[in-house]
């Protein structure tokens, strides 16, 4: 049975509100990603200059479209500059060069208040991380880690919000969203693992270390292909999004796409199977009711989601929805795999024990 410290236990309790937010935060994001609203807010923090945004193009500043493209054209060239001295000098050319980053986008109200809520959902999980480096302080005597962790995230986030500017002003460039996206799984892995440590300070059930090395091994290569597959999907996106600007017959998409998509199809074909693997394994070696089984099940029917969505969209001519159901279930996928990873290196409820 689990004690905690009253400090302690708010910092399970936020962050584990955290953790949900920030799948919020990836689906509110999938949802801006297939309804094509990722420039509803043409400026940031604020939306169109405003804390409310506009509803009415009525409502919109005077000559707001050259002075967005003013200001984003400075920032892209502050950005190419930072590329520059890390050595990136063709992603600074290329974003220079490229003319369509600074192209104006018309109003639509509804694509507004869609990128607008997903600001909102992104500034309240950066409170509840907030509120998670405060309440960690519980913990600088017992397990110091969790506070600097929990540090850590926020410094990450505080890189994530940049990057979501950046976003805005290359007006959604491609490989940006790629780093956007594998950046946010960083933020909810760092988040998970601190969920844990504190998890595994007061539980008495995962404090006994003998699992098996060989099942962590095994847990670390599936979520590392998962890490790949989400990589390789968001350059599918990519190319989709390309494609989907040259033709309106969406049945026909499938066939324009390039080999990251066979290679991400066959990829998924290789996590299910060590996903079957390790949950057998897993099965056979911990009792039904602990939460290495519970965790296994759970990753194995999110993994089977995962792959039902994937026939769903390339079969079914990439519908929107089913856009942002498989980006959220790659995510709740990397979740349950990385959290059982920590599960299988810490504890051993056998069974028969």
């Amino acid at each position: 049975m689990s004690v905690y410290l009253p400090g302690e236990k708010r910092f399970v309790i936020v962050n584990r509100v955290t953790i949900l937010s920030l799948f919020l935060l990836i689906l509110a994001g999938g949802v801006v990603r297939s309804t094509g609203s990722g420039m509803g807010c043409p400026d940031w923090p604020k939306c169109f200059d405003q804390y409310v945004p506009p509803t009415n193009k009525s409502q919109l500043p005077e000559g707001y479209e050259q002075k967005y493209i003013d200001n984003r054209a400075k920032k892209n060239e502050r950005f190419a500059k930072t590329l520059d001295v890390f050595g990136f000098g063709k992603l600074a050319n290329d974003i220079r060069n490229d003319k369509s980053i600074l192209q104006h986008e018309e109003f639509n109200a509804a694509k507004t208040w869609t990128e607008y809520i997903n600001r909102l959902v992104g500034a309240l999980t950066g409170v509840f991380l907030l509120l998670c480096v405060i309440y960690s302080t519980s913990f600088l005597k017992s397990k110091k880690r969790i506070f600097f962790f929990s540090l850590l995230n926020l410094v990450v986030v505080f890189i994530q919000a940049w990057l979501g500017s950046i976003v805005v002003s290359t007006n959604l460039l491609a490989w940006i969203i790629t780093v956007h996206m594998l950046l946010a799984l960083v933020i909810l892995a760092i988040s998970i693992y601190t969920y844990f440590q504190a998890k595994v300070l007061r539980d008495n059930n995962l404090l006994i270390n003998r699992g098996s090395r060989w099942f962590k091994i095994l847990a670390c290569l599936v979520l590392l292909l998962t890490v790949i597959q989400v990589t390789l999907g968001t350059t599918v996106r990519e190319e989709i999004d390309l494609i989907a600007g040259n033709s309106l017959d969406r049945t026909g998409w499938v066939n324009q796409l390039s080999a990251y998509f066979n290679w991400h199809r066959d990829l998924a074909i290789g996590v299910v199977i060590l996903s079957l693997i390790l949950f057998f394994l897993v099965r056979a070696r911990y009792a039904h009711r602990s939460e290495q089984s519970r965790l296994a099940n759970v990753m194995l029917f999110l993994v089977l989601l995962q792959l039902a969505s994937g026939f769903v969209l390339a079969y079914m001519g990439f519908p929107a929805y089913a856009q942002t159901v498989h980006l959220v279930l790659a995510s709740l996928v990397f979740g349950s795999q990385f959290y059982l990873m920590l599960l299988l290196g810490k504890t051993s409820e056998y069974v028969g024990q």
